[in-house]
């Protein structure tokens, strides 16, 4: 029967193991994948940072009309301070944040990254197959669905491993012990001393690093230069003769429709006052243009001799003949005796 102490003592023995033994592979695999010559084939990326020292397989290139330093398989890199950021060949992106020590090995559409210290975000669409080393723990990436991949994982100051997964999920397995776990998508999980029996649920407060995209490089600046003879001689003959003259622009007719036009008064306003006047209606003027149109339009021209046409001369009318006038009838005036008479006569008459 073992004691307590004993127990303990024995569980202590075989995490420095593991550890020891961790350790040794990770050197070992670090050893490994450093070839002397890098070849394009085994490019895994350009890397970026501020504070970044790369030793290893790794070459200046020139990438979007700028020079950056491309990683090859067995680069190490080791992040000092902030942060840094490769952008895979693939179209894939990691950021790295410091301080960070890590590796970096690739064959084929697989890239293997031994992670000592720091904290890794890798964003993959669907190349190429991820796979995370650390001294006791080996990460690798799931995709659901052919969908892309993101996960983090690292450590922090504590020196308990963390992980989470955006997008995919990432499967866990014990280097020793074989053991293995997959966190789903969606999951954080965090490992105090290295042992998948110490997994526990991360609210979000240990793995923190996030993934900038990277923003494309202006293109460089075009310098202009005289150009040469040949050049010149060049453009000349290809210079079409007999080019055909512009056609002048057709004259713009006026439109003959009305046109309307609407006068309004000018707006007032009122500082001291709440409420603006408003427009009166009566006040508003719709004028309506129209020229009129003749009933007939006559279009030609007239040929031939103009022949002159002589007005006709009016002719006098001949003196009018005097109008007769005929005398006024005469009245006969009777005498004073005839008067006397014709009074008698009135008065006897004579056949009485």
């Amino acid at each position: 029967m073992a004691f307590p102490f004993q127990q303990q003592s024995a569980r202590r023995s075989m995490a420095l193991i593991s550890t020891a033994a961790g350790v040794a592979l990770f050197g070992v695999f670090v050893a490994a994948a450093r070839p002397d010559n890098p070849s394009p084939g085994d490019s895994v990326g350009a890397i970026e940072g501020e504070a970044i020292a790369v030793t290893g397989p790794m070459s200046v290139e020139t990438v979007n009309g700028g020079i950056a330093t491309v990683l090859h398989s067995g680069s190490d890199v080791r992040v000092k301070s902030g942060s840094a950021r490769i952008n895979l060949v693939e179209g894939g992106r990691i950021a790295i944040c410091g301080p960070a020590h890590f590796s970096v090995l690739k064959s084929g559409n697989s890239l293997t990254i031994a992670l000592d210290t720091g904290t890794i975000h890798a964003h993959i669409e669907h190349q190429p197959a991820l796979t995370m080393y650390t001294p006791q723990i080996q990460a690798q990436t799931v995709a659901i669905g052919g969908g892309p991949q993101d996960a983090i994982v690292g450590f922090d100051a504590s020196g308990a491993m963390c992980v989470r997964t955006n997008r995919g999920s990432l499967r866990l397995e014990q280097q020793l012990t074989g053991q293995n776990v997959l966190v789903p998508q969606g999951g954080s999980v965090f490992l105090a001393s290295g042992q998948i029996d110490s997994l526990r649920t991360d609210p979000g407060e240990h793995c923190d690093c996030e993934l900038q995209l990277a923003e494309a490089a202006p293109p460089p600046p075009e310098v202009s230069r005289l150009a040469s003879a040949a050049e010149v001689r060049h453009k000349i003959e290809d210079v079409k003769p007999n080019v055909p003259t512009a056609e002048p622009p057709k004259p713009v007719t006026p439109k003959e429709g009305p046109i309307y036009q609407v006068f309004v008064p000018p707006l007032i306003f009122n500082a001291n006052s709440k409420v603006q006047p408003e427009v009166d209606p009566k006040m508003i003027m719709l004028i309506r243009r129209v020229r009129v149109r003749p009933t007939l339009v006559f279009q030609g021209k007239v040929e031939g001799d103009i022949v002159p046409v002589k007005a006709p001369v009016a002719s006098t009318p001949p003196p009018a003949a005097p109008a007769k006038t005929t005398p006024p009838p005469v009245v006969k005036t009777a005498s004073l005796t005839e008067r006397v008479l014709n009074f008698f006569r009135k008065l006897w008459p004579f056949g009485s």
